[in-house]
């Protein structure tokens, strides 16, 4: 069996508009990324396609892009049909007007608006902390087109204290993010691998700009609204889930946060793995070993070709 890409295994990953070059342990995988395009109410959003079959559609975090996944998008392209868009703001899809104006819940909408205009069904919903969030919303205003989640690090279950509204107050300030996005990215991102060495260089570069920081500010400050608390909605999602934490993570705590979430979704299955906030980028391979029996759920999964 081929090994799965480790990012201890990838020396040489390169990322930029339309290239990325990944070198795993046997050979090297040079992909000329061919970005679509599509316009939605909100405006344009910018994703990656690759393989064929059942939908996954990757969700990535708040600050990040589609390039956050970097790691696994290959190997998951190898049974699925995987779609991998940048929230409005991030990598190549404009920002809103004003940024500010950026919320999880507009990016939940959009995600909804994003899936009925490509004519998703039976979706595969894999979200990371804000892609988390979007992802439950979906599975709960459109359960006919989500078939299950994976949710890494999901929002929107933290039980609010003085201390995380102080936290989430501090990170909604655009001069408090401008200085803090490379200290904060470095402390949740605990493993250290090309991919994620790659995600430290972005939040160095495009996302220090005035755009990324105000869309980044004004997403942290949605996240003490009242409908951002999933945990009892939550109760309601019909579709498999499987939560996946890191034990290092200090975002959403796995003996916590995930711990809850878990909990409240019906079925759920929390699998907790040796990473902080980015398990798919931090260690790739124990990652997709760790989701594979849930993809088998599908009857989608087979044996990675040699």
């Amino acid at each position: 069996m081929r090994s799965f890409l480790d990012g201890s295994q990838i020396p040489g990953l390169t990322s930029g508009p339309g290239f990325c070059s990944i070198m795993t342990d046997r050979s090297v995988i040079t992909e000329i990324e061919s970005m679509k395009t599509i316009s939605l109410t909100h405006g344009n959003i910018a994703y990656l396609e690759q393989g064929q079959g059942r939908p996954l559609v990757l969700l990535h975090a708040n600050p990040g892009d589609h390039q956050d996944f970097a790691a696994i998008m290959p190997v998951l392209a190898e049974n699925f049909r995987v779609i991998a868009p940048d929230w409005p703001g991030y990598g190549q899809s404009p920002a809103p007007q004003p940024p500010q104006a950026a919320s999880a819940f507009l990016y939940a909408a959009i995600l909804q608006e994003f899936m009925v205009t490509l004519d998703l069904s039976g979706v595969i919903l894999l979200g990371n902390s804000v892609g988390g969030f979007a992802a439950v919303r979906a599975a709960l205003d459109m359960p006919e087109r989500v078939a299950g989640l994976v949710l890494v690090s999901p929002g929107g279950f933290t039980p609010h204290t003085a201390v995380t509204r102080l936290f989430c107050w501090l990170q909604g300030s655009e001069w408090v993010i401008r200085r803090s996005v490379v200290w904060f990215a470095k402390r949740y991102l605990r493993r250290r691998t090309t991919v994620t060495a790659a995600m430290l260089q972005r939040a160095a570069a495009e996302q220090q700009t005035a755009t990324a920081v105000a869309v980044n500010a004004a997403i942290w400050r949605s996240f003490t609204e009242p409908a951002h608390d999933l945990r009892e909605a939550a109760r309601h999602i019909q579709a498999p889930t499987l939560v996946v934490s890191g034990r290092h993570d200090p975002v959403i705590p796995a003996h916590k946060d995930g711990k809850i979430a878990a909990a409240a979704i019906p079925q759920a299955r929390q699998i907790v793995l040796g990473t902080g906030h980015a398990p798919f980028a931090e260690d790739p391979e124990a990652f997709l070993t760790a989701v594979q029996p849930f993809w088998q759920l599908f009857g989608e999964m087979h044996e990675p070709t040699v």
